[in-house]
């Protein structure tokens, strides 16, 4: 059965925190909101919950499964960064915002898309994610709370607890969330590409809605 954590939005329990984040050190499934919809997420090593997450969304070894990073610094670690790409991520981050970027070997093989070796970045703007990133002192695996046979991703986390109870091992709610997964730009050819449109403005990259 899931734990269910209510955390205050702009001064999350330090105490939950540290066991959010012993949960997901564990090898815990969590669902927690974002500065865009509620994600599914955990460690990062973890083949496991790879599985679990793939399960879950309906989605095979292709899905770009996304890193949540605390800062641009930390993205460099994982994934490679030129001096233009910086800038854009500069300009935009934290904000709900995707990148698909070539990822460094520092990530396992597994968690990356498997011909292009790619990961998903983001700096999401959330202080529960903030907190609970600091806690772990390293980047969160995720994907968006979007389950088979629906439209759009869930917001509701007392309708997430329901439908996951036997799932998830940790549910975390925080106020209300948007209804809207982040916008996906790839980032990789050396032109911003639009992915997927969703709540983060294309007007940075010169882009419009496909």
């Amino acid at each position: 059965m899931a734990q269910f954590f209510s955390l205050f939005l702009e001064s999350p329990q330090p105490r939950l925190i540290r066991q959010a984040a012993n949960i997901i050190r564990e090898g815990g499934l969590a669902a927690f909101p974002t500065d865009s919809a509620y994600a599914l997420g955990g460690h990062m090593g973890d083949a496991a919950l790879l599985d679990r997450i793939r399960r879950l969304r309906g989605v095979d070894a292709r899905h770009h499964f996304t890193l949540l990073c605390r800062d641009l610094s930390e993205i460099a670690t994982f994934a490679r960064v030129d001096n233009v790409q910086y800038r854009m991520l500069k300009a935009v981050t934290p904000g709900p915002y995707t990148f698909i970027l070539e990822a460094t070997r520092e990530l396992p093989r597994r968690v990356l898309h498997p011909k292009r070796k790619t990961i998903g970045i983001r700096v999401p703007e959330h202080p529960v994610v903030g907190a609970l990133l600091a806690e772990l002192g390293e980047p969160l695996l995720s994907s968006t709370l979007l389950l088979p046979g629906t439209d759009a991703p869930l917001t509701d986390a007392w309708e997430i607890r329901e439908r996951l109870e036997k799932e998830a091992d940790l549910v975390i709610e925080a106020g209300a969330c948007r209804p809207e997964a982040t916008t996906v730009i790839d980032l990789t050819t050396g032109v911003p590409e639009l992915v997927r449109a969703g709540c983060g403005r294309l007007e940075p990259f010169g882009l419009e809605t496909r």
